[in-house]
């Protein structure tokens, strides 16, 4: 039986680390937050949910909480991991706008091995942007801590960029861009339920409710309808896992009329109030 690590927590929003390494823990490890890395220089094996993928320089993986995950060093390997706590809760370390675009990396991570930059022009940008953090990190110039955040923003902007273009395990089999479009507007405008609702969609992209709900079925396996209250209930679950808002806060931010119909909703989808959600994550 592989020993497991006590899970850590960080004692900021987020955390940046440059680390070299001649070898690495071969058992698997989960923790309590979401972790970027990316491969400065060396080779090796990615081991996540019992599956493997050889990296390499410039591969940037996406680790969260529900991640069991290793690294088998095979050349000295030196990583870039930036690693989010809280992310959710409205902060001066990350800015609103970009805590939205975070929350769309998270929930289109697939759990699967391998790099999330799959186009080819963000790898180039990714690199430049960790090198110019690791300049501010070693100068502590004037300015640092504000550079630094930006320079944070803008390759979290780039990663969703990227993964923003591919979406296969939400859409199915080979469909054309219009299903992409529907997906990404649904994401787009999760926050605001009138926008999400089929008539609105269906007007949004000019064709009919009821073609609407087949051609969605057919290209994601699962009905608008279903698809919207996973994603909801996804966003729900993320805040009483990862932030300290009140359950009424949720309610406003997610567009619920108040706590109650909130409390409703969840309890009809998970079998329990989010309350009791939230205190069954804090014992376990």
């Amino acid at each position: 039986m592989k020993k497991r690590k006590a899970k850590r927590v960080l004692s900021e929003p987020f955390e940046i680390e440059f680390r070299t390494l001649d070898a690495a823990p071969k058992e698997e490890r989960r923790q309590l937050y979401f972790e970027l890395i990316f491969i400065i220089s060396g080779t090796g094996v990615q081991y996540i949910n019992q599956r493997k993928f050889n990296y390499k320089p410039n591969h940037m993986f996406l680790i969260t909480p529900e991640d069991s995950n290793s690294f088998e060093v095979e050349t000295t390997t030196e990583f870039f991991f930036l690693r989010f706590n809280d992310i959710y809760i409205t902060s001066n370390a990350i800015h609103a706008d970009n805590i939205k675009r975070l929350e769309y990396i998270l929930q289109n991570a697939n759990h699967e091995p391998g790099c999330i930059l799959k186009h080819q022009p963000d790898k180039g940008l990714i690199r430049p942007i960790i090198e110019a953090i690791h300049r501010e990190l070693q100068q502590h110039d004037l300015y640092n801590k504000d550079l630094t955040q930006h320079l944070v923003n803008t390759m979290i902007v780039v990663v969703a960029r990227n993964i923003a273009r591919y979406v296969p395990h939400v859409v199915a089999g080979k469909s054309d861009n219009k299903a992409l479009d529907i997906v990404n507007y649904i994401q787009r405008n999760i926050y605001s339920p009138t926008k999400i609702r089929a008539e609105s969609v269906s007007r949004h992209f000019n064709i009919s409710e009821n073609y609407l709900g087949k051609y969605f079925k057919r290209h994601t396996n699962q009905t608008l309808q279903r698809y919207i209250i996973d994603y909801r209930i996804k966003l729900i679950e993320a805040r009483l896992q990862h932030s300290d808002l009140r359950i009424n806060e949720i309610a406003h931010e997610l567009g619920f009329t108040d706590e109650s119909h909130l409390n409703k909703f969840f309890r009809k989808t998970k079998g329990i109030n989010p309350k009791a959600y939230r205190e069954a994550l804090m014992i376990q």
